[in-house]
């Protein structure tokens, strides 16, 4: 049966379909034959990857397989040391890639936790605790306050039962539940009021149901199951990558083979040809790429624990960079999922309440002026009255000192219902707790759906009783007949009636969760018996409203966002007025954009949906499979997405999701194991800096990109050149891998950990299918190689000139002229204009990275060990101003053209 008849069905409709007793539960023999027919009422997982399989996969990669054969060919040229690194590149590369695939396997051991491990069941007519998974559809079960729910129920019985469910649905309130059928058809699972879900906390209250899902056939189980079904997608820098690899490739060797083959017809010995055609193909692909994305990525890992967020896969913060929608989570993540009292009304006046969450420090404002709220009668009497019909407690969770520099501090957490949490904070915060020592209570008559009231009998030390009752205003109203107003009792006429129910109207309106507040003192020698005889004839005293709050920082986390080009995009499973009022009021809902439901949503076609996507802002009582929905139509529309969430329902769209985020202190265990990024502290405006830092760090890889592969253009052209002009080598070999192993290793590491530039917030995301050669890198990259690769040629040629008969001098002046080009060249790489447009000594990494190298080539030419190795022979004073000369001019002509052309523009406007 689908789970829409379930909840239209009646008790009797449902004890016969699931051939039960109402009373007796179901016998011992068929609960053990049910369960042979089922299986375990536990969370099934995909058949498991072998470890080995996961970590051999990790080698199948093209660019790993290209890696692998430049190890062998460096091997074979006695290059030991070289094809060590590039084996220990391809075994780092790989184990973090194991790490982070075998970690996304645990997501379902996560949801597992979530699921009840015993239950009371009702067998044979007897009440028994059975372990959870031995529970089986048709089984009587029976909860109360602080379990959870072991299997999909359909209540046939409660008693003022409220259930914890923001984890399924995102709710953020517990939510009545009662037997009655309901009538309407779809209805999504927040307002399916007669069923209780596997994994939800019952908060207050008993109630009994009878079984009707079990394990994958519960509403968890489906949500476990669209996180197995839902595929990880490949990153933009991934996919950036894997497609310039296979470029590099191609281009590499099929210039490698022509500077050969033009050696070989310009009589130069073929079997030196192809050992500097191997030591070119090897020096042009740049092997160190992947090693340096990774610790490109790694540092920025780092930076971003000091900022609160904790990146458990690198590639996220890159993606999270050139995200174009954020889709929020509301309840956790927006706001802090802690009902707070922001409004009372009484006597005609609003008092606004300062301070949120649990801690109990605020202040009470009346016409924008601070008040004392014990020195305002009709106040005082509202907050004793509130704190008095009340079960919640607050408490004071255990002290953090992290060391003796810091100070000590409080952590305060509600025990109870977080409506009367609420209540209760608000009323520690005017220090009533101290003026309610007197009474204490003598009776108490539960809220029920049925009255929508709860009240209680106190007496005071002298033997005065006082009724206090709290519910919802329009009920409520019809008890009282009489009102606290302007510091004395008065009869409750229908104008004021009619005022107060306005004034819940305007408060409703604004998202607030609404409590009235009564009270009457009984007659001397008056026994109170039921709440039929406390709940009338009533004093009505004020309203409370409430609402969960939104996080501090978060509206100009928004903003900014905005700023970068990002939308942000409210999901929620809380009703549709409150999540429209919370979107308002951070600024996510511009004028014009849509408010959608679930039910909306239900009944919209896929094209229609397609259609007005981009104008939704807000999506309220959604289920988990419309946020899977809307990530997907995001990602359908061209948009990489980020979801961001804390519950086991925003799991299967956080792992669809291009960038998954999970709250690190509410988010659940399953929310962070299908996540790739947790923040640390909860707090949505940490994403702002994953933004700032992801953007920064695509940058850097750009500019080791365009400063590697520059630099390898430089060595192929000048070897090419050389070769089509029938000149002698002006490199060899083991010249051609030290340029390979010293240029290409710290400077383009160092730019990896380069600063952000001025506009990195202020300019909108890249396109996420963009090349990583677009915004001309691809010009770039070819016109400073062959300014580098000509100049290099000219030293070459000008010293063969010079003296003819010096060939090694001659390799060596183009030798140093090329590495000190590259080296003076990294420079400008930092800015996406020139050298003249950053200051070149900022990045102070790569200024230590540029010296090391230059020490490392000074070596190999006076170090007299090294010179036959090398072949190099030491240079005089006149030799190095014409390497300086030739090696600046690639940089310093399209710094000096650069500023021409800025100049001109700026005449021009």
């Amino acid at each position: 049966m689908s789970r829409n008849q379930w909840y239209n069905s009646s008790t009797s409709e449902c004890v016969e379909m699931m051939q039960t007793h109402v009373e007796k539960g179901l016998s011992a023999k068929s609960a053990k034959e049910r369960l042979e027919q089922v299986g375990e009422n536990i969370l099934e997982e995909k058949q498991k990857i072998s470890p080995w399989v996961i970590l051999l996969g990790q080698f199948k990669d093209f660019m790993v397989l290209v890696l692998l054969a430049a190890t062998l060919i460096s091997g074979l040229l006695g290059e030991y040391m070289d094809a060590l690194t590039i084996i220990a590149i391809v075994l780092i590369n790989g184990i973090l890639g194991f790490v982070q695939e075998y970690r996304a396997e645990k997501s379902l051991g996560a949801l597992k936790e979530l699921t009840a491990p015993t239950a009371h069941v009702i067998r044979d007519g007897e009440l028994q605790q059975i372990p959870a998974k031995d529970v089986v559809p048709g089984d009587l079960v029976y909860f109360e306050g602080g379990d959870r729910i072991p299997a999909d129920v359909r209540i046939i019985a409660s008693s003022g039962l409220h259930v914890e469910e923001s984890a399924l649905t995102g709710e953020s309130m517990p939510v009545l539940k009662q037997e009655g059928v309901i009538t309407q058809t779809d209805m999504p699972l927040g307002d399916q009021t007669n069923m209780a879900f596997k994994g939800t906390l019952v908060t207050r209250g008993t109630g009994q149901g009878i079984v009707v899902g079990t394990g994958m056939q519960t509403e968890i189980g489906k949500i476990a199951a669209l996180i197995q079904s839902t595929e990880t997608l490949q990153t933009p820098l991934q996919q950036r990558l894997e497609q310039l690899g296979k470029i590099l490739i191609v281009v590499a060797l099929a210039l490698t083979a022509m500077v050969v083959v033009a050696g070989i017809m310009h009589q130069h010995d073929p079997y030196q040809m192809f050992l500097a055609g191997v030591s070119l193909a090897v020096a042009a692909i740049p092997e160190g790429l992947p090693a340096i994305v990774t610790i490109a990525l790694a540092l920025g890992v780092q930076r971003m624990i000091k900022r609160k967020a904790i990146v458990r896969k690198l590639p996220s913060v890159e993606t999270l960079g050139c995200a174009t929608v954020i889709c929020s989570d509301k309840t956790g993540t927006l706001t802090q999922n802690k009902m707070t009292v922001t409004q009372i009304w009484v006597e005609g006046k609003n008092v606004e309440v300062s301070g949120t969450g649990y801690v109990p420090e605020g202040k009470f404002r009346l016409q924008g002026g601070e008040i004392h709220p014990t020195r305002n009668s009709a106040l005082s009497r509202l907050l004793l009255l509130n704190y008095l019909c009340n079960n919640a407690k607050l408490v004071e969770e255990k002290i953090e000192k992290k060391s003796l520099l810091r100070k000590e501090k409080k952590q305060w957490e509600i025990i109870g219902d977080p409506t009367e949490g609420a209540l209760l904070v608000c009323s520690e915060k005017a220090g009533i707790p101290a003026h309610a020592k007197t009474w204490q209570r003598v009776k108490e008559f539960p809220f029920d759906s049925s009255r929508k009231m709860m009240s209680v009998l106190v007496r005071d030390a002298h033997g005065a009783q006082m009724i206090s009752v709290k519910g919802a205003p329009d009920i409520l109203l019809n008890r009282c007949s009489k009102v606290y107003w302007n510091g004395s009792i008065s009869p409750l006429t229908p104008a004021l009636k009619k005022q107060i129910l306005q004034q819940n109207m305007e408060m409703a309106e604004q998202a607030l969760r609404v409590l009235a507040v009564a009270y009457r003192e009984p007659k001397s020698g008056e026994r109170v018996i039921d709440e039929n005889q406390a709940e009338r004839d009533l004093i009505f005293v004020g309203l409370s409203g409430m609402i969960d709050p939104p996080r501090d920082g978060v509206k100009q986390a928004i903003k900014e966002c905005r700023m970068a080009g990002i939308k942000t995009v409210m999901i929620t499973g809380d009703h549709q007025i409150t999540a429209q009022a919370i979107a308002h009021k951070l600024g996510i809902l511009p004028k014009g954009g849509l408010t959608i439901n679930g039910q909306d949503l239900y009944n919209m076609s896929n094209e229609e949906f397609e259609r007005k996507i981009e104008d939704i802002y807000v999506y309220a009582r959604v289920s988990p499979e419309h946020k899977l929905k809307i990530v997907q139509t995001l990602q359908a529309k061209g948009h990489v997405v980020a979801m961001t969430g804390d519950g086991v329902n925003d799991a299967p769209a956080i792992k669809a999701a291009n960038i998954g985020i999970a709250m690190g202190i509410t988010g659940t265990d399953v929310s962070k194991e299908a996540s790739s990024l947790v923040l640390a502290d909860d707090n949505f405006a940490t994403i702002e800096a994953a933004i700032e830092e992801g953007r920064t760090i695509y940058d850097n890889i750009r500019k080791f990109i365009r400063y590697l592969l520059a630099s390898n253009v430089g060595e192929i052209l000048v070897m090419f050149l050389a070769m089509m002009a029938g000149m002698p080598l002006p490199l060899v070999p083991i010249q051609i891998l030290w340029v390979n192993l010293v240029t290409d290793g710290l400077p383009a590491m160092a730019l990896g950990v380069d600063q952000a530039e001025a506009d990195t917030m202020n300019r909108p995301p890249r396109p996420s299918k963009e090349s990583i050669f677009s915004r001309g890198l691809g010009w770039k990259i070819i016109s400073r190689g062959v300014l580098i690769g000509v100049c290099t040629l000219a030293a070459f040629w000008l010293a063969l000139q010079e003296n003819p008969n010096h060939l090694i001098e001659a390799q060596t002046i183009a030798f140093s002229t090329l590495v000190m080009a590259q080296l003076i060249h990294v420079f400008d790489c930092r800015s996406e204009y020139s050298i003249f447009h950053r200051n070149p000594f900022q990045n102070k990494y790569l200024v230590v990275a540029v010296i090391v190298s230059v020490l490392l080539l000074l070596g190999v030419i006076y170090y007299e060990p090294l010179q036959p190795i090398f072949r190099t022979v030491p240079l005089d004073m006149n030799q190095w101003i014409l390497v300086l000369t030739l090696a600046a001019i690639p940089t310093l002509l399209v710094g000096v053209m650069r500023l021409f052309y800025d100049a001109l523009r700026a005449k021009t406007r």
